[in-house]
């Protein structure tokens, strides 16, 4: 009861990579045989039945918990179900998570885990990537911007590793005279207070109800006023838009070269679009831009600026103009992107039809 426990139990898919522990057999076996500063780990799950590669996972962590040195400390619970989740949420001290970034839809077993006191340890995919603040727990470092699927696995293994040779295991066993961890205990108080309130189901339905049920009965209402005037009106603006966005397009833009950019500087942004039946007010003309990754691509969610009308000549030509400021050194890039615009949209993105330069 006093080792630090570490759990693993949710379905067994591959992205999941259930097995990246085992990738190191001898640093999990230094963690396992410690005397001092003991580890034991409890895996539970199940595949689909014809995901066989899921289940080659499964029998991977069985035979390698049937080790007689490690049984005491490294086990795989079959037939999971409700109740052996339960006992693993209230026994845990880690929560493990270890899939391939972007692939986690969500991950709910953490924020259970979470409710319980238990600290998670996860990849910055799904809930985690929304609510992990540095202090409620730890995130392992993806290497998602590694094409070589092989080489990624093992960068985020020796990763987590270090994670936890450096970081889980000497926070956990750093005890007072009482026998506690202070810096322990202050993380899971700290993950109560940051987690608690977001991972309840209140807090979901809340959010739904005011970001989107209630607009979108504002919504509604709105379009149908007056006779559903508004609606008419959407509805022809939305055909139009549909006969004269195929001859929309870029004539010219004037963004600065990317290598030339460093922190701090201000990059001026003009570009003109012809709009064949449209209005400058049809549409809305942006810059993203932010670091490059690798393949010289903007990474993550790149920052959005609005450029603002600058001219509309007798040729259907809009000059749009803006300026925007690189925050971060390295490799950094812009894009042009020209969206339909309509105040009465539900989304910005609704009509699909988007301009990229």
């Amino acid at each position: 009861p006093d080792a630090l426990t570490i759990g693993f139990a949710r379905r067994f898919a591959t992205y999941k990579r259930a097995t990246l522990l085992l990738s190191h057999p001898d640093r999990l076996r230094a963690l396992l045989d410690s005397t001092d500063r003991p580890v034991q780990i409890v895996f539970a799950g199940k595949a689909h039945p014809a995901d066989q590669p899921g289940k080659e996972m499964i029998q991977a962590i069985e035979q390698f918990a049937r080790h007689l040195d490690l049984r005491r400390r490294f086990v795989f619970l079959p037939d999971y179900d409700m109740r052996i989740a339960r006992a693993m949420y209230h026994g845990c001290d880690i929560w493990l998570n270890n899939p391939r970034r972007p692939l986690e839809a969500c991950g709910t077993s953490g924020m259970k885990a979470a409710l319980n006191g238990c600290l998670n340890l996860s990849v910055l995919d799904g809930w985690w990537d929304e609510c992990f603040d540095g202090a409620n727990g730890w995130a392992i470092p993806s290497a998602d911007d590694d094409p070589d699927t092989a080489r990624r696995d093992e960068r985020e293994a020796l990763a987590l590793f270090a994670l936890l040779e450096d970081e889980v295991v000497p926070s956990f066993y750093d005890r007072d005279a009482d026998g506690y961890s202070t810096s322990w205990c202050d993380r899971v108080r700290h993950a109560w207070v940051t987690l608690g309130p977001y991972v309840t189901a209140s807090r979901m339905v809340r959010e739904y109800v005011t970001r989107l049920y209630e607009p979108a009965a504002a919504g509604h209402r709105h379009l149908e006023a007056d006779g559903a005037g508004r609606a008419r009106d959407l509805a022809a603006w939305k055909q139009r838009v549909a006969l004269s966005w195929p001859q929309v397009r870029l004539v010219e833009m004037e963004p600065a070269p990317a290598d030339r950019l460093r922190a701090g500087d201000e990059v001026p942004v003009r570009c003109r679009v012809f709009l064949d039946g449209l209005e400058p007010h049809d549409v809305v003309v942006e810059v993203a831009h932010g670091r490059l990754d690798t393949e010289g691509d903007l990474m993550g969610s790149p920052e959005l600026v609005r450029l603002s009308l600058e001219e509309f000549d007798h040729e259907r030509v809009a000059t749009f103009r803006g300026r925007y400021r690189v925050h971060t050194a390295g490799p950094h890039g812009s894009a042009l992107r020209v969206l339909a615009h309509h105040p009465d949209m539900a989304s910005p993105f609704e009509l699909g039809r988007v301009l990229w330069a």
